[in-house]
């Protein structure tokens, strides 16, 4: 019980940072950089912008090795009746790490000047997957914390559907469009959206 509870901690902690810088870059740092001055912007670019990422791909990094080890301790457990809501979290999670890792940062390096690349190209690659990112912290959030405190009547065809949609949206990371997540209000919306969804299809189906 205690290291499931510092493993835990730590992985709402190192949560906390990740998804907070998220949010930071989705919903303050990009608007920001759509009125800045150019000089401003170029300071930012240099000077902030790689701070923030530095802060966010490792709060993500310890967020998802934090989240194996809870994966590992939840599957030891038997009759699990919240395994459904944590397999989406899980995977929602998974790829979010994976996005920061080898989409968001990737790219970044290119847009920030420190490496060489399509700038513009990178920069439209790495806002695909940080919109994605946060379309998914909804269903991730709630999957996480649905695990513990919610429970589900739905069969083993509603958890299907679930992950299949969780594919298709990251399979649109990596090939589709924004869409309707161009928008701060979008992006909100469409988490907030996919999250009722996939919640009424795990308990209903």
């Amino acid at each position: 019980m205690i290291l499931d509870f510092i493993f835990r901690w730590a992985h709402v902690l190192f949560g906390i940072v990740w998804i907070g810088m998220l949010y930071y870059f989705n919903f303050v740092q990009t608007e920001y950089f759509k009125e800045a001055e150019a000089g401003a912007k170029a300071d930012a670019m240099k000077k902030l912008a790689p701070r923030a990422l530095w802060w966010f791909r490792w709060g993500a990094m310890f967020t998802f090795l934090t989240g194996l080890v809870l994966l590992h301790l939840v599957g030891a457990t038997t009759n699990f009746t919240g395994m459904p809501l944590i397999t989406v979290g899980a995977l929602a999670g998974t790829f979010m790490f994976l996005n920061v890792w080898l989409i968001i940062w990737p790219k970044q390096q290119i847009v920030l000047g420190l490496k060489e690349g399509d700038g513009p190209s990178s920069a439209a690659k790495a806002g695909l997957a940080s919109r994605t990112n946060t379309l998914l912290s909804g269903p991730m959030l709630f999957g996480m914390l649905g695990s513990k405190h919610l429970a589900v009547a739905g069969g083993s065809a509603g958890l299907y559907i679930c992950l299949a949609i969780i594919i298709l949206l990251e399979a649109n990371a990596l090939f589709g469009k924004t869409g309707p997540m161009t928008s701060v209000k979008g992006v909100i919306h469409c988490s907030i959206g996919l999250t009722a969804l996939l919640w009424a299809l795990l308990a209903f189906l």
